[in-house]
This record gives C-alpha cells, structure tokens and sequence, in this order.
C-alpha cells in the first residue's frame, strides 16, 4: 500500500489547534504518494497565508489511518 498523505487546510479558532470554524470552506490540497510531496504542497499553500494567524494547512498520515498497526514504521 502507498503511504498516503492528505493535504488541506482553512480557517481556525485557535491557530494552536485544529478547530476549522467552516468546514463547507476547507480547502483540500490534494492527496499524496509520499510526505516530500505532501510537505512541498503543504509548505507551498503554507507560506502564502504566513501573515493570516487563523488560516492553517496540515499534512494528515491517511497510511496510518488506514493501516494504524503499520503506523510504528517509518515514513
């Protein structure tokens, strides 16, 4: 199975944490087959939201999600 990696981000209460107050506006990035392509689309739509504190973008592991006993491997 590919490690999938799941790309996406909106806007946040806390910029802490990942409370996205409406969930009709995330913006999903895309869904990638490993984590240097998760992380360069991440850091991409990342820097261009730098100066707006409630908008945050994540990479989620969708591989372990999928598989949560393969998790303890590495990426």
């Amino acid at each position: 199975m590919s490690k999938l990696h799941l790309v996406f981000g909106g806007r946040v209460r806390d910029p802490q944490g990942l409370d996205f107050v409406d969930l009709e506006k995330i913006d999903l990035v895309g869904v990638y087959s490993n984590y240097a392509e998760a992380e360069e689309a991440w850091r991409g739509k990342a820097q261009r939201t730098v100066d707006d504190a409630e908008m945050k973008y994540v990479v989620v592991h969708l591989h372990r999600l999928l598989e949560p006993d393969a998790a303890e491997q590495p990426e």
